[in-house]
């Protein structure tokens, strides 16, 4: 294994939990969140000797994770498929609290895919700062945003 194969798999190491946070929130099926993160991976890779360190390595992987996310996002819709599912999932936990989360997951889902990326910003407790620089935005411009979306969300 070369040196830049070594540091590529000890960054994923380190962040996967945030690739994966990324991927979950553009799908909350498994496979199609492990293809996301499959999909990630690539793109990383391709990346990992253009990355100049100009930021944190956590925020361009953030932005490399989004962005491969809303592109096959976006893909999806232009071409619906008609998924094959069973009529009862025998590991669905249906207490009160598990509800509100899929019904937040439901909504956020909902959102265009900017605002869903915002969104899943804030929820990884990242400063308005961090997410602006993120997603491109200034801090104010993530201040108004969140605020339309938290009542966007109300609304639904």
């Amino acid at each position: 294994m070369t040196t830049k194969e070594k540091q590529f798999a000890q960054t994923i190491t380190e962040h996967k939990g945030t690739i994966y946070t990324v991927c979950y929130m553009f799908s909350k099926d498994a496979d199609e969140v492990n293809d996301l993160f499959q999909e990630t991976l690539v793109n990383l890779w391709r990346g990992f000797d253009s990355f100049e360190q100009r930021s944190d390595i956590r925020t361009w992987i953030y932005r490399v994770a989004l962005n491969t996310c809303i592109s096959i996002d976006r893909k999806k819709r232009r071409s619906p498929s008609v998924a094959l599912s069973m009529d009862i999932n025998l590991f669905e936990d249906r207490d009160e609290d598990t509800k509100q989360i899929d019904m937040l997951h439901q909504r956020i889902s909902r959102l265009k895919p900017f605002d869903r990326a915002i969104v899943l910003l804030w929820l990884e407790n990242l400063s308005y700062e961090e997410i602006g620089q993120i997603v491109g935005i200034s801090t104010k411009n993530v201040s108004v945003r969140l605020f339309r979306i938290k009542e966007q969300l109300k609304q639904m």
